[in-house]
């Protein structure tokens, strides 16, 4: 584990999970190794801790489902990438890299005494999940990964390569008119339009609830587009196909048939090629099948926790 974090701040607060009555929910602030804030927040109890790696541009919507089904069990740990959320943005915004993410998430860890957890990761967090297993395998004794890719995500959008050949234009536009660029981005990802799109091209608008994805349009749309797009040009430089034959621990790919955003076929290879890897497939889900179909991602994923958790139980007896 990393050595101490200073600045690290928390705060205890009581609020009602549904059915599941009240729990404490602690929240805080830690550091990068810039001086970054980066915020976390922990609910639940049990073991082995569930450590939520979001994707880009969100703030931890997606689990909303998860944490009302799983946090009388587990502990939960989320957290917001830096430019996301409550985190700060970093003073160089070229501090966004994965070597970034991951000392952030390293930091989250201490600051929460979180040690040999179960690492969930949706859309680019699965990318996250692995670099960190990669570096720190000690910390992680099992990974969850939902509609996402082991990198490059702009080679295989759409199952095309069109988005990556127009990126580079969004994304000097970006930098060179960043005021205009930014007015743009309100208006195209915040607004009413952005919703409708989004729930007849790319998710099912029949199973999403508004309210459940709104969140992400709230969010999205007040980010930096020159943070957001320069993640994600890191992000698709970024590969973990490498590393997948050496990972050693549990690992639960969840996929859905209709994801065009990580196309199904790529979770069809990382669980051929991550040794002993299971899979879950969702009929019709697409890269929101966590907010469309969580009772059968529930049911799934507690059937793969469960000798996790009894041999955590053993062990600690």
């Amino acid at each position: 584990m990393s050595s101490p974090v200073h600045g690290v701040t928390n705060e205890s607060v009581t609020r009602s999970l549904g059915d599941s009555g009240s729990m404490s929910l602690t929240e805080g602030f830690t550091e990068g190794a810039d001086g970054t804030r980066i915020h976390w927040s922990a609910i639940g109890e049990g073991s082995p801790t569930l450590v939520c790696n979001d994707g880009i541009g969100c703030d931890g919507f997606a689990w909303k489902y998860l944490v009302r089904d799983f946090a009388h069990r587990h502990r939960i740990v989320r957290w917001h990438y830096r430019g996301h959320g409550r985190s700060g943005i970093p003073t160089d915004r070229a501090r966004i890299g994965f070597d970034d993410i991951c000392s952030d998430l390293q930091a989250v860890l201490h600051a929460t005494r979180t040690s040999n957890g179960i690492f969930l990761g949706h859309s680019m967090g699965v990318q996250v999940a692995l670099e960190y297993h990669r570096r720190h395998p000690e910390d992680v004794a099992g990974l969850v990964l939902i509609c996402g890719s082991y990198g490059l995500p702009l080679d295989t959008f759409h199952d095309s390569k069109a988005l990556k050949t127009i990126f580079p234009s969004f994304f000097n536009a970006a930098e060179r008119w960043p005021a205009a660029m930014s007015l743009l981005w309100r208006l195209a990802s915040g607004g009413e339009l952005a919703y409708q799109l989004a729930t007849h091209l790319e998710v099912n608008g029949k199973l999403v609830h508004r309210e459940d994805f709104t969140p992400y349009f709230t969010h999205l749309s007040g980010m930096d587009p020159r943070l957001f797009l320069g993640m994600l040009k890191n992000a698709s430089e970024h590969t973990a196909w490498d590393h997948l034959p050496d990972i050693r621990v549990p690992t639960l790919i969840v996929a859905g048939t209709h994801d065009t955003f990580t196309p199904y076929w790529l979770s069809e290879q990382l669980h051929d090629r991550i040794p002993g890897s299971e899979m879950l497939t969702v009929p019709g889900g697409t890269h929101v099948a966590l907010i469309e179909q969580p009772e059968l991602i529930a049911l799934r994923l507690e059937k793969w926790l469960s000798p996790l958790r009894a041999a955590r139980a053993l062990k600690s007896a």
